[in-house]
């Protein structure tokens, strides 16, 4: 019987033939860079692509998680860091993350995961955002999904939120509706994001008034923040509702001047 158990090969051992295999026949493009996928079995984009993605990296604002300009990490963090904008401005969002700049080969990979309707990147998406958003995700009670509205998830097949929120951990609270179809954000310019989304949430029916938000640390849960309008209209909805801290975890953030902007 052992003999014939040696004679069985390692599951893991036939993955580099398979991805052979699958790589010349089937010959899979990855989604982002169209090169022929070295490793289809691993997903639908490359190492390579990975790789080119660009974290955001301290110092960065302790409230909004922005880069701080013109300064240089200290051997000593200082949690109280602000950016130009937080010094002056009061968000329901206690403090924001995101895995990394909204541009380049991360940019692309949310584009293939939201519109190409290639959902098997939510989970490596998730992951980055896991190794991101540790501290975050360790004090949350929940993670709640910022809502498509029910015509574009209709249209699109599913939440991208909700998926990435699937595979943070926390148990997922889908508490927010969207109620307006609103126009998509990065449609507008920055002044016209605030307004678009403004009273665009609510609380599901099933949540309001409901006891178990009095109190919960809520971790809102998105692909991609721009000018961070719509985190703080449903932190705001959240924060109505009872909860005692919102915050908020991205895949990405747009890197703007506001962001950039040194703490004075």
């Amino acid at each position: 019987m052992k003999r014939l158990t040696a004679l069985i090969p390692n599951p893991k051992s036939l993955i580099p033939v398979v991805n052979g295999l699958v790589a010349a026949v089937v010959a899979p493009a990855c989604a982002v860079c169209e090169a022929v996928l070295d490793a289809p079995l691993s997903g639908c984009v490359c190492r390579i692509c990975w790789a080119a993605v660009r974290p955001i990296t301290p110092p960065v604002c302790d409230a909004c998680g922005a880069p701080l300009a013109g300064r240089r990490q200290s051997l000593i963090p200082n949690p109280q860091s602000l950016c130009g904008w937080c010094n002056g401005h009061r968000s329901p969002v206690t403090r924001a993350r995101a895995v990394g700049e909204y541009d380049g080969a991360l940019r692309d990979i949310i584009h293939a995961f939201k519109y190409d309707g290639r959902r098997s990147l939510g989970k490596p998406l998730a992951m980055l955002m896991r190794t991101r958003g540790a501290d975050l995700l360790d004090v949350a009670d929940c993670v709640v999904p910022v809502p498509l509205h029910w015509r574009r998830q209709s249209a699109r097949g599913f939440n991208q939120a909700r998926e990435l929120a699937s595979h943070l951990g926390p148990p997922v609270i889908d508490a927010l509706v969207r109620r307006r179809h609103t126009r998509a954000q990065v449609e507008l310019t920055a002044d016209r994001r605030r307004a678009n989304v403004l009273g665009a949430f609510c609380l599901r029916r099933g949540w309001l008034r409901h006891p178990d938000m009095h109190g919960v640390k809520v971790l809102l849960i998105d692909d991609v923040s721009t000018t961070g309008a719509t985190l703080e209209s449903c932190a705001t909805v959240m924060r109505t509702a009872g909860a005692s801290e919102v915050c908020a975890l991205t895949a990405a953030r747009a890197i703007t001047r506001r962001g950039l902007s040194p703490n004075p």
